[in-house]
């Protein structure tokens, strides 16, 4: 049978592929030849996808907790998949970085936008039962999300408010992590006692932020910002980008979660403790951490402000 030109055109191309790199394209066509058709769910792994919901108790609203968070840390994989080519990248151009970060956004917004489904897609009454099933896990327990805190901006960037003025980039990173603003959320306010929620958080992967926020001194997104030539840095549209990625992922994200503690964690006018013991009314609201990833974008009203009024309407009685 004749090989078609455009065919043999290809196999030629493939055997100077392979001949380059020392392997034989005679094999690999061995191996296509008695590979299997691939299919979508094989391609997905969708019957393990679809194998990792496994409630803890009887109640049916457990599964669409158990499924939304699992969407929220794919989500969290796509943002930190974006952050990291920024990290990598050597060309230093504006396009690039609105590129990346306008995806960011993206996937921020889809998870905004989404987090209906957690405040009044689940019935209270099962939420309340089903949750002390989960102690002492959190959603606070979220690795990928503090990862995404530190490929964003430097260590001291989130002290917490509260003792920021103290530290600066010359303070230990072991300094500046210790008093990291989460900690706070976890944290004994009359003791000063760790939560087991903590502890156990901290065992788990204080060697692997410890070892990323080494890995990015110097290059956080915040700081590849900084060192972009004059013009590419002056972009309109990248600025735009970059304050929408600082209030999607420090006030729209907290404030869908503040949303949701209202409605599962206060029961006539009182406040109910979130699962393993955090402090939701005093970490999630942005107005009180004033988390900022890119301060040098921000006027000083603006980040005196921070979060102010999206909080003043989320505790405003009126609203509820």
């Amino acid at each position: 049978m004749e090989i078609k030109p455009e065919i043999a055109e290809r196999i030629h191309q493939l055997e100077a592929k392979y001949k380059n790199s020392g392997q034989d394209l005679g094999a690999y066509l061995d191996g296509l030849l008695h590979q299997r058709y691939l299919t979508y769910w094989d391609y997905i792994h969708l019957d393990t996808l679809l194998s990792l919901q496994i409630p803890r108790t009887h109640f049916p609203d457990e599964e669409i907790f158990i499924m939304y968070h699992q969407i929220t840390e794919l989500y969290f994989k796509l943002i930190i998949h974006e952050q990291k080519q920024i990290i990598d990248d050597k060309l230093q151009t504006a396009s690039f970085f609105i590129t990346k970060i306008d995806r960011i956004n993206r996937y921020f917004k889809a998870l905004i936008t989404s987090f209906e489904v957690m405040i009044n897609g689940m019935e209270p009454e099962q939420f309340l039962q089903y949750r002390m099933s989960l102690l002492p896990a959190s959603g606070f327990q979220s690795a990928q999300y503090r990862m995404i805190e530190l490929y964003a901006t430097p260590l001291e960037n989130l002290v917490h408010s509260s003792v920021r003025h103290l530290y600066d980039e010359g303070t230990p990173m072991d300094t500046l992590y210790e008093n990291i603003y989460w900690k706070k959320g976890a944290t004994d306010k009359d003791t000063g006692e760790k939560t087991l929620t903590l502890k156990q958080f901290e065992y788990r992967y204080t060697p692997r932020f410890m070892r990323i926020a080494n890995e990015v001194k110097n290059s956080t997104i915040y700081q590849k910002y900084q060192q972009l030539p004059g013009r590419e840095k002056e972009n309109p549209a990248l600025t735009e980008a970059m304050k929408a990625l600082d209030v999607n992922a420090n006030v729209n994200w907290p404030l869908m979660h503040l949303g949701s503690a209202y409605r599962y964690l206060r029961k006539d006018n009182n406040t109910i403790e979130a699962s393993g013991g955090t402090n939701w009314r005093d970490y999630l609201p942005p107005s009180f951490q004033k988390v900022i990833f890119f301060p040098e974008i921000w006027n000083r009203e603006e980040k005196s402000d921070w979060g102010k009024e999206w909080v003043a309407h989320m505790f405003n009685p009126e609203n509820k």
